[in-house]
């Protein structure tokens, strides 16, 4: 009997004990092929972060093994860090569906990425071999955005099925959950089942999408004014259902928000968003209406600060502010970490007079487009893995979604909670736990395309908390002594230049230089000492402990 080959490594960099930055890979001895490559947005503890995504490190150290990248659809935790992976190494080709194909050829155009990089559309029963190590196959699936898929990825080891983002909804708007080819794929055996757990806390079914148009309806029969709505631009299943309502209803609309222009742009060139060309409007052109003839659909239903509705709020916008009598709609329920900023922009919003619709049992306003506890027991049942690994979602989502997966009948040692950079090793259809992988977070900052470690954030929540205190101290390196007195500068730290904190705290800097200036001494050995001082002293004090920042000034 031949021997079987090494075995296949199954393993995210991003997704696990998380909501977002999602990036899978499956590894052989010789090909590396990735599912999803996506960015978290930051939450409001790391201040001047616009994203973070996952260490490429393992993927560079192994570049010449990946092969491909495979997109199950066009959120932005699952495209967004697609420009940044593609600086890191070579990725031959990127399969996507037509719509994230389409909205990840803008971001590599609005990233100025020059390089030609080959992305090839797939469907619903297009299947893909990678040499002789992976077959890849497809069905589709109903998420709250259009041409959403699960992938199967046939190996020499045995079968995985990723499931993508999805909700079992039974009247979606759009084509249907292929779920007849996902019992057909668990029927032949599926080895281990990777499955979204974004909502394994939520008893019951998620409502359809369609369940929205209703509360819809309500708002635009009864609000006096302009209807504002806001939500994820690549929500595109919600904002087909306001734009069919707004037109119903005889409003223009009018887009705002750099990602809803793009994401509603792209969408309605492919067919998936519909809008008469006449009821189409700029922002240039709402005060030429009355005010219950316009719907405003924006960005920003969780309160960030550069969105469109946050503009709005703060009279940052160049033609749109609120109006008394307005009716602002937040379509989408709060991220995790997300509520404060929304609860702070919906109180200035009912200050200016707008009133306010959030989701509520009185509003259906928003469904989710991930599957909650039923419709998980649902997919177990009709997939019947042998082996189970639940992604996507915090620690207590992939908890509780592990649980569930033994209710149904699998064994409590055949469920993985991984963390991520935990590797499962797939070898003669058997799972067992493998090593681990370097997959910390990345921090995008700006234009820094290159990220921030980790210590950097962790001296920005120094600075947030207790400040920080330069020293400046002027020596003679020849002579081997100090000039001038130190000079102590607290900020964002609660003592004054006049205080006697840092009277003290300048005496006991002087009074350590001489000492250690007794002999030769290195610079280094003089900043160490300075912080070692100060930060005694200062702690002991007032029991804060600000960063201390030694300049040193070397007079010849």
């Amino acid at each position: 009997m031949a021997l079987l080959e090494s075995p296949v490594s199954i393993y995210a960099l991003g997704g696990l004990g998380e909501v977002g930055k999602n990036t899978y890979v499956i590894e052989s001895e010789r090909s590396l092929i990735l599912i999803d490559a996506g960015v978290r947005f930051p939450e409001a503890t790391l201040p001047g972060v616009d994203y973070v995504i996952p260490d490429y490190t393992y993927l560079k150290n192994n570049r010449m093994k990946v092969k491909a990248l495979f997109i199950t659809h066009g959120h932005e935790d699952h495209i967004g860090g697609i420009p940044f992976l593609i600086r890191s190494i070579n990725v031959p080709v990127i399969y996507a569906p037509r719509l994230a194909a389409a909205l990840i050829r803008h971001k590599l155009e609005d990233n100025r990425i020059k390089d030609p990089i080959k992305i090839v559309e797939y469907d619903a029963d297009d299947v893909i071999n990678i040499g002789d190590d992976f077959k890849v196959s497809f069905f589709r699936v109903t998420h709250s955005i259009p041409d959403a898929f699960g992938i199967c990825v046939d190996t020499k080891q045995g079968r995985i099925v990723e499931t993508g983002d999805f909700k079992v909804d039974l009247t979606p708007v759009g084509p249907n959950f292929e779920l007849n080819k996902l019992a057909k794929l668990g029927s032949e055996g599926v080895d281990l089942l990777m499955a979204d757990s974004t909502n394994a806390e939520i008893e019951g079914y998620t409502p359809s999408e369609r369940n929205v148009k209703a509360g819809v309806e309500d708002i635009f029969d009864k609000a006096p004014g302009r209807i504002i709505v806001s939500t994820f631009s690549s929500n595109i299943n919600r904002i087909q259902q306001v734009v069919e309502v707004a037109v119903k209803h005889n409003r223009k609309i009018c887009v705002l928000g750099r990602s809803m222009i793009n994401v509603v742009s792209i969408a309605r060139k492919y067919g998936y968003i519909k809008i008469p060309d006449a009821s189409l409007i700029d922002d240039t052109m709402v005060r030429n209406y009355k005010l219950n003839e316009i719907c405003i659909l924006c960005t920003g239903s969780q309160g960030e600060a550069m969105a469109a509705l946050s503009r709005i709020v703060n009279h940052e916008h160049k033609t749109i502010s609120i109006l008394p009598g307005d009716t602002v709609v937040f379509s989408s329920n709060p991220i995790p970490g997300n509520g404060a900023l929304i609860d702070k922009l919906v109180n200035n919003l009912v200050k200016m007079g707008a009133d306010v619709k959030q989701n509520s049992i009185a509003f259906s306003l928003h469904s989710s487009g991930h599957p909650s506890r039923q419709e998980l027991r649902l997919i177990q049942k009709i997939v019947n893995p042998k082996y189970f690994f639940p992604v996507h979602g915090e620690y207590r989502m992939l908890k509780l979604h592990s649980e569930l997966a033994q209710q149904v009948g699998l064994a409590k040692d055949h469920c993985f909670i991984c963390d991520n950079g935990d590797v499962l090793s797939l070898y003669n259809h058997e799972v067992t736990r493998g090593g681990h992988v370097p997959a910390d977070n990345v921090y995008i900052d700006g234009n820094d395309l290159d990220g921030v470690s980790s210590a950097v954030i962790n001296d920005r929540e120094i600075l947030k908390s207790d400040g920080m205190v330069a020293v400046l101290v002027t020596i003679d390196s020849r002579k081997n002594k100090m000039i001038t007195n130190p000079i102590v500068y607290p900020r964002g730290f609660g003592a004054t230049m006049d205080s006697h904190v840092v009277r003290h705290a300048q005496t006991y800097v002087a009074e350590a230089i001489n000492d250690l200036m007794q002999k030769k001494v290195t610079f280094g050995e003089i900043k160490s000492t300075i912080k070692t001082v100060v930060a005694k002293y200062i702690h002991r004090k007032t029991q804060r402990n600000p960063m201390i920042i030694p300049v040193i000034m070397n007079i010849q």
